[in-house]
């Protein structure tokens, strides 16, 4: 009996020890329980407005979405569930957003209590930077600064909400936008999104603002705030500004274009409010999943447009899931650099190494055939749309959030599918893929060139 729990002892140890060793693994097991024991919380009645309990399938959904600060539903956010449910839904946000790994650093931090090695690795893989120098200093930052926006941004909507849902309620909804709207979560209280809201300057800017300060990478608005000059800035830092404003501008334009023509979701905004309204939605689109206007209504192109927003996503380090605006930058760099015959990719008088354009290639590969499979699997289980289904795939590979108004109509096997979409899109396929131990040993032998053509 002894040599039994001895073993069984040793076996646990041994198993703690390879999964708080492999970074990536740990965070992908984390995000997993994180999703199920939240979705076996949510199932239960005392969570709900009706108290019948939810159905399993949906509340682990509802758990992933939160989790993975995606904001796909099943269910009417505002309606089905009780305050209960919702301060659960939030606590899954705040905890989603920041990374499974702070909740257990938060508390060893507060008790002043020393953070291990294995603990600080596997933060350096959540907040996705190269080195462990000065981690804990950038995680109390973190912290402070992720408080902090929401507080501020809590403080401003209040100026709103409160006025008409009165002090309580009003109070309590500024708390979840704000917080829903940092870590680019998008779900909401209202019912409708902001819809009735969509020509209310307040509610949108504020908004629009967290969305994006949360989308840029905890990273960058560190370093942002410590030199507060563009040209101090690191190259990353910079092509991350870059790409982030070109995405808003460009999708702001076109969406504004393309809707503003008779028949579209703008015709009859009226010049401001159709400015405001497409910003949004390019803003929102890249991470977030609120919605100004109707999206079951949009025409075609804009929902194409809205798919390529969503794929590219937010930022490295951040809230955001996508493929990042870094990965999309270094991909179109590289193309250029390519037609003008140039031997270097370079950037601000600096040049990219072949190892992160490698990286940068596998990753869209494998998360465009990963959008594509599941599209591919959803056209045959349900009985939607094409470009309604690669709409819902690329929202939650996006960890968007935003919707065609059929994912509660999905079957069991669609809202499976749609649930392990957004767990890999908030983990992101290399984080999965290393593991899993995909990663091939050192080769010492050089084979010689193989010439192939290509184009």
């Amino acid at each position: 009996m002894t040599n039994i729990r001895k073993n069984k002892e040793n076996f646990l140890e041994k198993l703690s020890d390879k999964i708080t060793s492999n970074p990536p693994l740990y965070l992908t097991l984390g995000f997993a329980i994180l999703i199920l024991i939240g979705g076996f919380i949510l199932s239960l009645p005392i969570f709900t407005r009706s108290g019948e309990p939810t159905n399993l399938i949906d509340s682990i959904f509802v758990a992933a979405s939160a989790s993975c600060v995606t904001g796909l539903t099943t269910v009417n956010t505002a309606e089905h569930w009780n305050s209960y449910g919702h301060l659960l839904i939030l606590f899954l946000i705040q905890i989603g957003g920041l990374g499974v790994m702070t909740l257990a650093t938060l508390f060893p931090l507060l008790l002043r209590k020393k953070i291990g090695l294995k603990s600080r690795q596997i933060l350096k893989e959540q907040l996705n930077i190269d080195t462990l120098q000065g981690i804990m200093k950038l995680f109390r930052y973190v912290l402070v600064f992720t408080f902090l926006v929401e507080f501020l941004g809590a403080f401003i909507l209040s100026l709103r909400f409160v006025p008409i849902f009165g002090m309580a309620k009003g109070w309590w909804y500024s708390i979840f936008h704000s917080i829903s709207a940092f870590c680019n979560a998008g779900f909401d209280l209202l019912g409708d999104s902001i819809y009735p809201y969509r020509n209310d300057n307040l509610i949108n800017v504020t908004l629009m603002s967290l969305i994006v300060i949360g989308g840029l990478g905890f990273m960058v608005t560190a370093e942002f705030f410590r030199k507060r000059s563009f040209k101090k800035l690191s190259v990353h830092a910079k092509l991350v500004f870059i790409i982030s404003a070109f995405l808003i501008v460009i999708g702001t334009l076109a969406f504004y274009l393309i809707e503003r023509q008779v028949g579209g979701v703008l015709y009859k905004e009226g010049f401001k409010n159709s400015i405001m309204q497409a910003a949004f939605q390019s803003i929102s689109a890249r991470t977030a999943g609120f919605y100004s206007v109707k999206l079951n209504q949009m025409h075609d192109t804009s929902v194409l447009l809205l798919i390529v927003l969503m794929v590219i996503g937010g930022s490295p380090g951040s809230t955001a899931g996508g493929l990042k605006t870094t990965t999309f930058g270094v991909l179109v760099l590289s193309t250029i650099s390519i037609f003008k015959e140039e031997d270097e990719v370079t950037i601000f008088k600096k040049h990219i190494d072949s190892k992160t354009i490698r990286k940068a290639l596998a990753i869209i590969m494998v998360y465009l055939g990963l959008i594509f499979f599941v599209i591919f699997i959803l056209s045959m289980s349900e009985n939607f749309k094409v470009l309604d289904i690669s709409y819902e795939v690329a929202s939650a590979f996006g960890t968007v959030g935003a919707s065609r108004g059929i994912t509660g109509d999905f079957s069991n096997l669609g809202k499976i599918l749609i649930t392990l979409s957004m767990y890999l899109g908030r983990i992101g396929p290399m984080t999965m893929a290393y593991s899993i131990g995909l990663k091939s040993k050192t080769k010492y032998i050089r084979y010689p060139e193989a010439n192939i053509s290509i184009g």
